[in-house]
């Protein structure tokens, strides 16, 4: 990289790699040689003026890479804001964040397992920001059909297309002068990617069969995935260049299983009173033990039953607590699994169980050595880092 005069690029490097997922972040791009051999390095652009050699052996491949930052930042003295709810210092930290960039008119990307909070800390910044006299409108792009999402998000004209009645209005043009939130961005199709990106690029957009002149909007953007999408960007499955648009700023929510010390706090923010400590001993027990797949929804969803037990103890634990309070087979593993709640969901949120336990297991076999852990597990490698930095099991590719 240059200040100002020519650099001097080593000969032979490889693809750096994507540093590890951080609670808090935000995108950083590097210059990386990809078709030399060497030590993996990759170089920050650090200065809009760049100049290049050229290898002494072939001709030199460039591509940008992005980066997550972390963001070092105190946790805020507060446990709650807006409808998040946590004394644990990875969501103070949260807190803190999302009050200093609220005021931002940064795009930002919320990432999450299902019922972590990602819509809740959605109306935190929409409620933060100097928009919050604007609509929030919410968008998700996993609840409406391929054939009718272009549709919802831009409009269509009468006359459109068989079945448009009448002209309407989009999601975008919804949100101008407010918030849009892009709920289950990983679910977007590909082909309808590009199309949103030039719209959050040019701040414009053309309703379908319109001819008329473009329709501008101006909202901040705010996405959420419950999938790495780095990861998904890597597998081909999600845009690089919309990817880099929406993460700015990156904010990973905390599962509830990793922050179980916000338990008692959350059942007492859902129950408007000081509910845990009236509970019976086998339901605070059950609480604070079980795995939470669904996360903060399914402890909501638990509470409505449990609640229920403070005034009639004559009713079993084990009934209102099915779901979750079944011993594990003996002799043999078993994760927990939610029966309650869609199918799709239920699902993802056990192979993601799987995949973390297999993987870290995989590894201690392994004694950290990623190679013959791929080899062990019959993975590619690159698949295998793929795999290990979704669930922030590896810092680096050094085996």
């Amino acid at each position: 990289m240059s200040n100002g005069t020519s650099a001097t690029i080593p000969a032979h490097t490889v693809l750096g790699t994507r540093a590890q997922t951080e609670r808090l972040g935000f995108q950083e791009f590097h210059l990386v040689l990809i078709n030399t051999d060497g030590s993996g390095k990759s170089f920050p652009i650090a200065d809009t003026t760049l100049k290049i050699g050229k290898s002494p052996d072939s001709d030199v491949q460039l591509r940008f890479q992005s980066t997550l930052t972390p963001v070092k930042i105190a946790p805020s003295v507060e446990d709650r804001l807006g409808e998040l709810v946590g004394k644990s210092v990875p969501m103070r930290q949260i807190f803190a964040l999302l009050k200093r960039i609220s005021s931002t008119d940064s795009t930002l990307l919320l990432v999450g397992e299902t019922g972590s909070g990602k819509g809740a800390a959605a109306k935190v910044i929409h409620q933060l920001s100097p928009r919050h006299d604007g609509p929030l409108v919410v968008f998700d792009c996993a609840a409406v059909s391929d054939s009718l999402i272009e549709s919802e998000l831009f409009g269509h004209e009468k006359g459109a297309f068989t079945g448009a009645v009448n002209q309407r209005i989009g999601c975008l043009e919804r949100a101008h002068g407010g918030t849009l939130f892009l709920d289950e961005i990983d679910d977007l199709a590909l082909d309808l990617q590009p199309k949103l990106l030039r719209a959050i690029e040019d701040r414009e957009f053309r309703r379908l069969g319109a001819s008329s002149s473009p329709v501008v909007f101006d909202a901040r953007i705010v996405a959420a995935s419950k999938k790495d999408l780095w990861a998904e960007t890597q597998a081909g499955r999600f845009r690089e260049d919309l990817y880099f648009r929406l993460s700015v700023f990156t904010v990973s929510l905390p599962p509830l299983r990793d922050r179980k010390e916000d338990i008692q706090l959350l059942v007492d923010a859902f129950a408007g009173e000081p509910l845990f400590e009236r509970l019976p001993a086998p339901v605070r027990e059950q609480f604070l033990a079980h795995a939470w797949p669904g996360n903060v929804r399914e402890l909501r969803n638990a509470l409505e039953r449990a609640r229920h037990m403070v005034d009639i103890p004559e009713l079993s634990s084990g009934s209102l607590l099915r779901e979750f309070a079944r011993d594990a087979p003996a002799g043999g593993d078993f994760l927990p699994a939610s029966y309650s709640g869609p199918f799709k969901e239920c699902k993802e949120d056990l192979v993601r169980q799987f995949e973390r336990e297999y993987l870290t297991r995989l590894l201690g076999r392994a004694k950290g050595n990623v190679a013959k852990a791929a080899r062990e597990a019959e993975l590619d490698r690159k698949h295998l880092y793929s795999l290990l930095h979704k669930y922030g099991l590896v810092q680096s590719d050094a085996e």
